[in-house]
């Protein structure tokens, strides 16, 4: 769930950033007491994320701005769907625009690209996301992520433990780095890369609770997913992309991890279109 306290702080330090002391270009083209109606207009076909956070982004500028929703987060729209109407100052609108829409089409990228990974995955395999997020917007991003229909892997690194490759060296191995998670924080399951079959066994032998088995071929995935089987838990990470989806669920693999969808996604087309709203409308 989003709250208002994940993106209050975002949302007015975003209009500091765009707004600084004053919209001239507004300020100079538009009377302050013209009204106007804008509509938020999917250019794309998209799953929609982000609403709150743009509607907030016109209360800032406006507190008598009113945002009549048309869709909801998770929406999936096509070409020319009304997502929302916005009424109030022509000058607000003007101003909210480039912010609100920054967010709504970030999002909203995000949450389309959940989707389209959950959709190859079929139900067989469960995608999830990673730590690569823009800084500061992790938990818009990860909501995002949610809304698109995947799942959130740890939030930061302080709500699990996984053990990588610099961990287990600098640990002194996969035996060393289990060991000392364990001793650490008892209660906490353990997540370890594995980078070949034997470290995928020394892990098991170590009673790991889940496997990530990183940029390794598909069969060595399926490898060892049969090895684990009944004793681990087992993540596919490295060289991921939509189109070996497929084939990653037919591995047997519980999970695969996506940096893409946060680090790649690419934003949404949403456009704002503002219109005045004459004295007799």
């Amino acid at each position: 769930m989003l709250t208002s306290a994940d993106y209050a702080d975002l949302v007015a330090r975003a209009l500091v950033e765009d707004v600084g002391d004053g919209d001239i270009t507004t300020e100079a083209t538009v009377d302050p007491e013209v009204r106007a109606h804008g509509i938020l207009l999917a250019k794309s076909s998209l799953v929609i994320a982000g609403l709150d956070v743009a509607a907030a982004v016109f209360a800032a500028v406006d507190p008598a701005t009113t945002v009549e929703l048309q869709a909801s987060d998770g929406t999936a729209c096509e070409p020319g769907t009304v997502i929302a109407d916005v009424y109030g100052s022509a000058r607000a609108l003007l101003t909210g625009e480039r912010v609100a829409l920054n967010f709504l089409q970030r999002l909203s990228g995000i949450a389309t690209a959940a989707r389209r990974y959950v959709e190859a995955a079929g139900g067989r395999i469960t995608i999830l996301d990673t730590r690569k997020t823009t800084p500061t917007l992790r938990a818009l991003e990860k909501y995002a992520v949610r809304v698109g229909g995947a799942r959130n892997h740890r939030f930061g690194l302080f709500d699990a433990f996984l053990i990588k490759d610099n961990h287990i060296r600098l640990a002194g191995g996969v035996s060393a780095a289990i060991a000392r998670a364990r001793a650490h924080r008892p209660a906490f399951r353990v997540e370890i890369e594995a980078q070949s079959l034997e470290q995928v066994d020394e892990a098991l032998a170590c009673g790991v609770d889940v496997l990530l088995v990183d940029n390794l071929p598909d069969s060595a995935v399926r490898e060892a997913v049969r090895r684990a089987r009944g004793h681990a838990r087992v993540e596919v990470s490295g060289g991921v992309t939509l189109e070996r989806i497929p084939a990653l669920a037919d591995t047997g693999a519980d999970e695969v991890s996506v940096g893409a969808l946060t680090h790649s996604a690419t934003a949404a087309d949403i456009s704002f279109e503002i219109d005045i709203i004459t004295p007799s409308s």
